[in-house]
């Protein structure tokens, strides 16, 4: 299944509700169980109160979850993903983030095309980077965002965990390598400055 990057180019059902019984009418649903499907899906991507709008007055965001939802309610083994974080706020981005976890522990294939490095490196182990049509890195995303000459033939700019991972390394703090992910970083300075503030407090500091 593929989701793109504009809904506008996906969407063209006259309502909500409508645009999901399309992507499951065909597979071979009694008339309960795609009903009981329909309203699953629009229960999961919060769009039950959408249902008998057109999917064209929705917000930019809302558009994109439907789009997204009339894809994942086949259930597909392959998913692509062309640039999902755009026009989605906090919420929706972390949205997609639980989905694609959730997709990727249920051992489906998950590819992303995305510009939006920060939800890269906090989200998909593996990068491969292209520029001008042509693969220059393929591996780990943390090692790949690292580089400076890589990101530069890509026009990229170093996620901020990276940059700050650096900055604690030049300044002489050992950083641990699996710091870029934002919940691992948060951990690292918390006992970092906890034992910082326990040997200030014995005198040791």
């Amino acid at each position: 299944g593929i989701v793109f990057q504009n809904p506008d180019l996906q969407l063209f059902a006259n309502t909500v509700e409508d645009e999901i019984r399309f992507s499951l009418k065909n597979l071979n649903f009694t008339k309960t169980e795609l009903e009981n499907q329909i309203n699953l899906t629009l229960e999961k991507f919060k769009l039950k109160k959408f249902q008998n709008r057109t999917p064209f007055t929705l917000s930019g965001g809302e558009k994109k979850r439907l789009a997204i939802a009339s894809i994942m309610c086949r259930n597909p083994e392959i998913i692509v993903f062309d640039e999902p974080t755009i026009g989605q706020d906090a919420e929706g981005v972390e949205f997609i983030r639980n989905l694609i976890k959730e997709k990727h522990s249920e051992g489906k294939t998950i590819i992303i095309v995305t510009h939006d490095i920060e939800f890269a490196i906090d989200n998909i182990p593996r990068t491969i980077l292209m520029a001008d049509g042509l693969i220059i890195a393929d591996g780990p995303t943390n090692k790949i965002l690292s580089q400076d000459q890589i990101l530069n033939i890509g026009s990229l700019i170093s996620p901020q965990l990276i940059i700050l991972s650096k900055f604690l390394i030049d300044s002489g703090i050992k950083v641990p390598d699996d710091v870029y992910l934002k919940e691992n970083m948060i951990q690292f300075l918390g006992s970092f400055f906890k034992e910082k503030m326990e040997i200030s407090e014995g005198g040791k500091f």
